[in-house]
């Protein structure tokens, strides 16, 4: 394959997945909306609560897994080692039954603890239902990165998909039933509100089990399909040297302990951040009552929102890892810059955009989805909108580590960015009392030392040197124009219709398309660049149509 088909293929790769969890993104959305309408912003807090110490538990049991498999899988199908590959998804199986069943058990048995550590009791049964998907979600991982590693991102997407449609088909049923019952035994009990929530919240994670499962049997049967032309062929006979499972453990250890440990301290910070709002707010003598409303507002609504541009950055990062590894595998130092390259400008194409989008529509947003026009959503997201570029640089940026075999740097990086992220959110809620906006400006601080550590981190051991002009400055200028378009036809088209729906539709699409046109016009994406994108040669055809080209 040519390099110039091996950095489309990349690309292509990456957008099928980011393409993907776009949509389940989406879906996410929707479904949150009659998720939060059944149990209010004091049951997302009780949601969430549970959600962030399962997916601590995940991190540590099998989050790093899919990339962990995949770079050890790529690594040998570089190399023709096909029996080799099959071998580390074999063992990788097993660590991840093992791994998931004590999570499980941890989470299962340990609820009431973890719960009562965060100051919310109520997530107890939310976060019960949630164990037996850590063993679910760690063999899901598996299959997903084995598939990774071949170099298809495809089984990975649709899987995600119908993970996705069946979380929001279960999840609000689900959320309704139990509500109700909760609202029956609440009556009974004498705490109707908080009993109803917090069932309601249960329900909403009784979703998440049933699609990961849904999600497993569907990687299942693809897998049975791939096997068995994939064990017959000629090579994986071959008589290069096998290695053994003593080996083959040893190395997936050694792989994911580092993966593991960056991904663990990357993530953990919501758990952090969770843990000393909610004791110092209570210390500064917040209600209870407004605690609850603001980390449901961030957990879910924010959160929520900030994370769809973000998806993208993460399924680049998934196709990055296995593709730079094999570029390392072959010792091509100039295509491992390229992809290097190529990734961070595709996704700083997305993430500038996304960021001043959500900053200009805030309120429009919240309100189209969430039916929340309250000012202080708006200006959570407002606050907040920065970080979209922030971690989408620094996603692509570990994963880029990682593929460089540079496996301790993104664990130093985390640390240290930890570390500064808790003096950062500790000194802000004493210093200035701004509440739950100490943990939204404390996440991007987070994020920006990420970015600067890791940026560093990538030219002193790959030689990489980053070119800022037209990966950061033209899209930024391009997307403070489209801002400012944004703003005014939002106001044009409620002045016309004043109907919130209509007009914030039409002015994300209208804003699109001055983006790409400043964009291309000002020469910040070329037509050779445009034909390395997915679908690239489509677009050029549309852009000179309507003469952008």
């Amino acid at each position: 394959m040519s390099e110039k088909n091996k950095k489309s293929d990349f690309l292509l790769q990456g957008s099928i997945l980011a393409i993907a969890s776009i949509i389940s993104r989406i879906i996410g959305l929707i479904y949150r909306v009659p998720l939060t309408n059944i149990i209010g912003d004091d049951g997302n807090n009780y949601y969430s609560s549970a959600y962030d110490v399962y997916n601590i538990l995940l991190l540590i049991s099998s989050y790093s897994l899919p990339l962990a498999v995949s770079k050890l899988v790529a690594a040998r199908m570089s190399k023709g080692e096909k029996k080799n590959a099959y071998r580390i998804f074999k063992g990788a199986l097993i660590f991840a039954f093992v791994t998931g069943s004590i999570a499980f058990l941890i989470v299962y048995f340990g609820a009431g603890f973890f719960t009562n550590l965060l100051a919310t009791p109520q997530s107890y049964l939310a976060l019960k239902i949630l164990g037996p998907t850590l063993l679910i979600v760690a063999v899901m991982g598996v299959i997903r990165g084995f598939f990774q590693g071949m170099g298809t991102m495809v089984p990975s997407a649709v899987s995600q998909i119908i993970e996705q449609i069946i979380n929001a088909i279960v999840s609000v049923g689900a959320a309704y039933i139990l509500f109700n019952y909760g609202l029956k035994v609440g009556k009974i009990m004498g705490n109707e509100k908080e009993l109803s929530e917090s069932y309601g919240a249960a329900g909403g994670t009784l979703g998440t089990t049933a699609g990961a499962l849904a999600a497993l049997l569907f990687l299942m049967l693809v897998f049975l399909i791939f096997r068995k032309g994939f064990v017959s062929t000629k090579s994986f006979t071959s008589k290069r040297r096998t290695e053994s499972y003593g080996s083959i453990f040893v190395i997936l250890i050694s792989t994911i302990i580092p993966v593991l440990l960056s991904t663990t301290v990357y993530n953990i910070s919501s758990i952090v951040d969770q843990g000393i709002f909610k004791n110092l707010a209570l210390y500064q003598n917040y209600s209870e009552s407004d605690i609850s409303t603001w980390w449901g507002i961030f957990s879910v609504k924010y959160k929520v929102l900030i994370n769809v541009p973000i998806a993208i950055a993460s399924a680049i990062a998934a196709s990055c890892v296995p593709s730079i590894t094999s570029a390392m595998a072959v010792k091509d130092k100039e295509l491992v810059n390229s992809k290097i390259y190529s990734a961070l400008r595709f996704v700083m194409i997305i993430a500038f955009p996304s960021a001043v989008g959500l900053a200009v529509l805030a309120s429009p947003i919240l309100t189209l989805l969430f039916g929340d026009s309250r000012q202080l959503s708006a200006l959570m997201l407002q606050v907040g909108a920065c970080s979209v570029i922030f971690y989408s640089i620094s996603t692509v940026s570990n994963a880029v580590l990682q593929g460089i075999d540079r496996m301790s740097s993104p664990v130093k990086n985390a640390f240290v960015a930890l570390v500064l992220h808790v003096i950062v959110l500790v000194g802000l809620m004493f210093a200035f009392r701004i509440g739950v906006f100490s943990v939204i400006i404390a996440n991007a601080v987070f994020a920006l030392i990420m970015c600067i550590l890791n940026q560093l981190s990538i030219h002193a051991y790959s030689g990489f040197k980053q070119e800022y002009k037209y990966t950061y400055i033209m899209p930024l200028i391009a997307s403070l124009i489209m801002g400012v378009c944004v703003y005014g036809l939002y106001k044009f088209f409620m002045l016309l219709c004043n109907v919130n729906a209509i007009s914030t539709v039409l002015s994300i699409c209208f804003g699109a398309m001055v983006y790409a046109v400043v964009l291309i016009k000002s020469g910040g994406l070329s037509e050779a660049e445009l034909r390395n994108f997915p679908k690239g040669n489509s677009l050029i055809r549309l852009f000179k149509k309507i003469h952008l080209l």
